[in-house]
């Protein structure tokens, strides 16, 4: 048996919510719980996914032994399809949905080497060779088969939540307390648990509620009903699904993701839709509006979701009709809110009655614990060591707050970033005060390099500043050709017209001044009809946009 410590750190998950990866590694061995991706920020334009920098896993390449998935949401998986790009991953072990969920993931991102992945469940005890032991206990959250970690080592015990609140009346199976309590009663080493409502007092309510406040609005809407949710809060959309075929309504399914989600759900028993229920888009109109209900993605306002595409005219089979009814069971993500507010304003606009989570009607409970749930886990677990993961820095440390208030002593709590290293040895955690890297790395498309940050930033000048392009045309015995083309875009009519004409004239001063001195390079040309012109916009406009010269030669 190894006498090894064993490493504890974060690519993802600390300061953020989102792209969940932590590590676990030994001496000959190295463990990875969860592989997720962060949604894109409005600072971030053209990108699609943020995920962990994986450059310290390919270096320890040989010492990867498995990825163990706590449930199936995309902040826990959707790092998946570029975390084996990247390394090979001998093993992927997941619960039953969250697994089905991944091999779609990897079919549809065209993933050609075959991933093992195996599905466990509350009694699968995996070994990994001597250096780890994994068990596991059911949570409650808002996807089925959500499940915490304990990782046994020769060093000490670790348990990692994954996502949970402590639902008592929840929607499918029960939070097994009882088995995380004897854990915490045979010794709990380090507790390593969910911080995105740590800000919050008192406890999540129940998703069970949901229910009541759906089902007043069904009982009064007049005409169609559209819901508008996560695709993967699949507790959520089977409530929806119940009260619709109870109030005999034809269900349709909108937007890609929910498609596939609920196809996967429905193969796997965890979403119950009578074929019947069923009706695809380009049936709607066969029936009477009052015996439609629509479920769609787009509750965080994002443009090409189904529901801003029904909103603008995008969809061919439906539009907003005025007497819907439209149904927003979710909470704006940080960083949403202006996005949810405008898709709000046009549906109303287009006589819509939206219906938002208040206290008229419950129609979202968050899938996380707030502070009184968090008190319990402390209690549960009995930890010796705690470091709060999942959540923003100001949860981390209130999180961190919650276990100093239950008598836990400062220096057993540790709020961590990105890359920070703990060390389990005999029972007792530290920092070693080694950090490895944990950058953000953006991908637009599939390409696995990401963008860097020179083009994030030129993509952030362009959309705050503008761009102005100088076409030149020269020939090297007869100099410039003709005058300067001046193209200028993101500003006002008056701008652009005074920033061409004068700008054109600059560009031309500059260019003949340097074209008639005889021996140049087109390096040195462009360079300084870039500063005159930049020089020249700064001072009129108080801009620093974009300059791009292109330069075309007759000789060339």
């Amino acid at each position: 048996m190894t006498n090894s410590p064993i490493s504890i750190y974060a690519l993802g998950g600390l300061g953020e919510v989102g792209k969940n990866t932590y590590c676990f590694e030994g001496d000959r061995s190295l463990i990875m719980v969860d592989a997720g991706v962060r949604f894109p920020e409005a600072n971030l334009p053209g990108v699609d996914y943020v995920i962990p920098d994986y450059t310290y896993l390919k270096n320890n390449r040989n010492k990867v032994k498995a990825l163990f998935i706590t449930h199936g949401h995309e902040d826990h998986i959707g790092g998946i399809p570029f975390l084996v790009r990247s390394i090979y991953i001998p093993v992927i072990y997941a619960p039953r949905l969250a697994a089905a969920l991944i091999r779609h993931k990897l079919e549809d991102n065209r993933i050609k080497d075959p991933v093992k992945i195996v599905e466990y469940d509350a009694d699968s005890v995996i070994k990994i060779g001597d250096e780890f032991t994994v068990s596991f206990f059911r949570v409650t959250h808002s996807i089925p088969d959500s499940y915490g970690i304990c990782i046994d080592t020769p060093q000490g015990r670790i348990i990692e939540t994954g996502d949970f609140k402590i639902d008592l009346t929840p929607v499918g199976p029960n939070f097994e307390i009882n088995k995380l309590a004897r854990l915490g009663t045979e010794g709990v080493d380090l507790l390593m648990a969910d911080s995105t409502n740590a800000e919050l007092e008192g406890y999540t309510p129940s998703e069970t509620n949901v229910r009541s406040g759906v089902e007043e609005i069904f009982e009064k809407a007049p005409g169609r009903i559209i819901v508008s949710t996560f695709s993967s809060n699949i507790n959520r959309i089977q409530q929806v699904v119940e009260v619709a075929v109870a109030h005999k309504r034809k269900i349709c399914i909108l937007g890609r993701s929910m498609k596939n989600v609920i196809s996967i759900a429905r193969e796997y028993g965890y979403i119950k839709i009578p074929d019947a229920s069923i009706v695809e888009e380009t049936m709607l109109r066969n029936y009477k509006l009052n015996e439609i209900c629509i479920i769609c993605t787009g509750s965080q306002g994002e443009p090409m979701a189904a529901l801003s595409r029904i909103v603008s005219g995008d969809n061919r089979n439906t539009s907003i009709i005025p007497g819907d009814t439209v149904i927003f069971s979710s909470n704006p993500i940080p960083g949403n809110g202006l996005l949810v507010d405008r898709l709000v304003n046009n549906l109303v606009k287009q006589g819509a009655d939206v219906k938002q989570n208040s206290l008229a009607f419950s129609l979202h409970s968050s899938g996380h614990p707030s502070r009184q749930e968090l008190r319990l886990m402390q209690r549960l677990t009995q930890p010796r060591y705690f470091m709060p993961v999942h959540g923003e820095y100001r949860m981390l440390v209130l999180h961190g707050e919650i276990a100093k208030e239950l008598g836990m002593s400062d220096d057993h709590v540790f709020v961590c970033d990105n890359g920070d290293m703990l060390e389990l040895y005999k029972h007792q955690v530290r920092r070693t005060g080694a950090h490895i890297s944990a950058e953000d790395v953006y991908i637009d498309g599939n390409d696995l390099d990401g963008i860097s940050g020179n083009i994030l930033s030129d993509r952030d000048v362009m959309k705050n500043d503008g761009l102005v392009t100088v076409i030149l045309t020269i020939a090297k015995d007869k100099g410039l050709l003709v005058p300067p083309i001046v193209y200028a875009r993101g500003f006002s009519a008056s701008e652009e017209t005074h920033v061409v004409r004068h700008a054109q004239m600059r560009a031309e001063e500059e260019a003949r001044k340097i074209v008639g001195g005889g021996d140049y390079e087109f390096a040195e040309l462009k360079q300084a009809i870039k500063n005159v012109v930049a020089k020249y916009v700064e001072r009129k406009t108080g801009r620093r946009p974009m300059i791009l010269i292109a330069v075309m030669s007759e000789d060339k």
